[in-house]
């Protein structure tokens, strides 16, 4: 006779069928739902990321205005000049501007990595934003800071044959440039060098041609 050996009321397992429908073969990893900030707070974050930014550039304005070497000028005859014609200054201010852009975008890319190490497209699109608008902040901020841009009616004020300075002036715009370049390279070098790698997917072991198929049922002969 023959008997089934599974038990009764119970499909066979076939070890061949494919898996239910909405069943996944590799099972989620625990925390996968939760992991990541989601889209509303990586949102939140670039906005944080974006305002900080803009503020900091306040702080380069007055470094900026600090360090950058003064431009003399001098008024000769009812006309304003430079008394050093042959000096660098002019060339040394946009230096010190993009200088201290390339330290600030360093930084900035640098902390940015180290606080949020997953990354994320709104973070980097506000890592740029930011840093452009900071750099304008910056620039503005410094020439504010710095002597009148009333040339003439500051020269008229001094007198003739007195030395002062010229207004802070950033006769190379692309210098605003360097803030947000110098961020993004440092952020992405630093995600590429360091940032989390996905796991690999764990595949589902299946029985092939050669591995057997698990008998289903065996003829038991009774005596």
């Amino acid at each position: 006779m023959t008997a089934p050996l599974t038990p009764p009321h119970q499909p066979p397992s076939d070890p061949w069928q494919a898996p239910p429908a909405g069943s996944s073969a590799i099972p989620p990893r625990p925390g996968a739902d939760t992991e990541g900030p989601g889209l509303a707070g990586e949102l939140r974050a670039a906005a944080v990321v974006l305002l900080a930014l803009v503020v900091s550039g306040l702080l380069l304005g007055l470094l900026w205005w600090q360090l950058a070497p003064h431009v003399p000028l001098v008024l000769e005859a009812g006309s304003v000049y430079l008394k050093d014609s042959e000096g660098e200054q002019a060339i040394g201010v946009d230096g010190v501007f993009t200088l201290l852009g390339i330290g600030f975008g360093a930084v900035a890319g640098v902390l940015l990595f180290l606080l949020r190490r997953r990354g994320g497209v709104p973070l980097v699109v506000a890592l740029m934003a930011g840093s452009l608008l900071g750099a304008v902040v910056a620039w503005r901020f410094g020439i504010w800071l710095g002597p009148t841009e009333d040339v003439i009616g500051h020269a008229k004020e001094v007198g003739p044959g007195v030395t002062f300075d010229a207004p802070l002036e950033l006769k190379a715009k692309g210098a605003l440039l360097a803030w947000p370049i110098a961020s993004l390279a440092v952020h992405l070098a630093l995600t590429g060098l360091f940032g989390p790698r996905d796991p690999e997917p764990e595949l589902p072991y299946t029985y092939g041609p050669g591995d057997g198929n698990p008998p289903r049922q065996q003829d038991v002969k009774g005596a």
